[in-house]
């Protein structure tokens, strides 16, 4: 089952939270909405469902119009974050509570409803919780509990709306696999909404990065990841640091510490096509800063200058907190989250260095994304 979105808009009083969203979503794929809170990634997802209707637009299943066809008739399964199972029926009640409420000429027999709830019970690896009340399950089983009943009105499309937020970060690493595991195996239209980038990342087909109630970009996690196609879309995913500086004429990206990005390097050629003159960001991931000590007798290093406030060492990684060396001489800017720039190294390279808090160190970009605005600053 196919879903086409075209040109949805929604407000909720003075409040835009959609605008002109258009989406095409593939038979037998798993797509992740992902923004921030207030994004309007929700609202989506429920008017899709038709538990909401837009202000304008339309929603197709497979090139037939539902967006006037009521929940009940979509055929449509739901998943909310917060499980709303029947705190007074069984497990086994619970799911079978969609199949009992079929029109009475679509409704199976109880020999087929038991036969059906156990197959699903089994699917989610819970058969042998039939006879328990949700009060008795954990988080993550009543999660799984409620994903089986949306199954078992066996639903053109599935809708998880935060699936996993209320649950603890171990038991969402492993559900995030299973679901996954589940989905390849029913290949279910599947859309689930989330706030959390590494839960889009290692679940979807593809991402939905929403921001203020517009699509900034769609595409595999690994496009999403390597490709930012906005400064949102790179600040939302993952850790990074952030430069301000400007591009001239000639390309040359300089930062406000006074670096210049090497022209040789992908960070100077990766600034927007043409741009001249203009306000630039320049983002780095942590992971792809050099760490080096300055050079002796070296007037002017290859990168920046910065000095060590801290490091953390877990695991095989070691985080350097630093901060501009320009910076670090203004007593009010240390420590503040706009000065502080992470650098992410091997555990075996920040032994080798072996650097001490407050030395003076050179931070390289081996690659970073520009973006200029040829207008006003960014």
């Amino acid at each position: 089952m196919s879903i086409e979105i075209r040109n949805i808009d929604k407000r909720f009083g003075d409040f835009h939270a959609l605008r002109n969203v258009s989406l095409d979503i593939a038979s037998g794929e798993l797509v992740a909405l992902l923004g921030p809170s207030g994004c309007g990634k929700t609202t989506l997802l429920r008017i899709i469902a038709g538990l909401e209707g837009a202000d304008s637009g339309s929603i197709h299943f497979s090139g037939q119009d539902q967006t006037s066809v009521h929940v009940r008739e979509r055929g449509v399964g739901f998943v909310f974050q917060h499980y709303a199972l029947f705190k007074h029926m069984s497990v086994f009640e619970n799911v079978a509570f969609g199949l009992r409420m079929k029109p009475r000429k679509e409704r199976p027999s109880e020999a087929q409803i038991r036969t059906k709830v156990m197959e699903l019970l089994s699917l989610v690896q819970l058969d042998w919780v039939a006879d328990r009340f949700p009060s008795q399950l954990s988080g993550g089983q009543r999660q799984r509990i409620a994903l089986a009943r949306a199954l078992a009105v066996q639903p053109q499309v599935l809708l998880l709306d935060e699936p996993f937020g209320a649950l603890d970060a171990k038991v969402r690493k492993e559900l995030r696999r299973w679901l996954r595991r589940l989905h390849d195996e029913l290949h279910v239209t599947s859309i689930f909404v989330t706030h959390d980038q590494e839960e889009a990342l290692e679940v979807a087909d593809r991402v939905v990065v929403i921001n203020k109630g517009q699509i900034e970009q769609v595409g595999t996690p690994q496009q999403v990841w390597d490709n930012p196609a906005s400064p949102f879309v790179y600040s939302f995913l993952g850790d990074v640091n952030l430069f301000r500086g400007r591009a001239s004429d000639d390309g040359k990206v300089v930062l406000d510490d006074g670096f210049a990005l090497p022209e040789d390097t992908e960070a100077a050629a990766t600034a927007d096509a043409g741009a001249s003159n203009g306000s630039a960001l320049a983002y780095v991931r942590p992971h792809e800063l050099e760490v080096s000590r300055p050079v002796p007798g070296q007037p002017n290093p290859q990168g920046m200058l910065v000095q060590l406030e801290r490091a953390i060492v877990v695991g095989p990684i070691a985080r350097l907190e630093l901060i501009a060396a320009q910076r670090a001489e203004q007593p009010h800017n240390r420590g503040t989250q706009s000065s502080v720039i992470e650098a992410h190294i091997p555990v075996q390279q920040y032994q080798a260095l072996d650097p001490q808090a407050g030395e003076t160190l050179v931070v390289t970009p081996r690659r970073a994304r520009v973006f200029v605005d040829q207008g006003a600053g960014i």
